[in-house]
């Protein structure tokens, strides 16, 4: 889990070749983050779906991908993949 990630609402990530991408859909609340999944992608073709962790979650599991939460804001997200 070398690879630190800043997402701000919106912005995309692929977790790895092979694996999804994932979006960070801000703070739907004052202790819950979202962050979409998206599983495929094709032009304007896709479908995705909202996880959402409390705030205090420091790990989390994504398409069988470990990530690490450093700090969440309403704003951005950082991340250690």
């Amino acid at each position: 889990m070398n690879n630190s990630v800043v997402l701000s609402v919106g912005d995309t990530y692929h977790l790895r070749l092979g694996k999804d991408r994932i979006v960070y859909a801000g703070m739907p609340s004052e202790n819950v983050f979202s962050i979409a999944q998206m599983k495929w992608e094709f032009l304007y073709r896709g479908y995705s779906w909202n996880l959402y962790f409390p705030k205090g979650q420091s790990t989390i599991r994504i398409d069988g991908i470990n990530i690490l939460v450093d700090t969440v804001t309403p704003d951005e997200i950082r991340l250690r993949v």
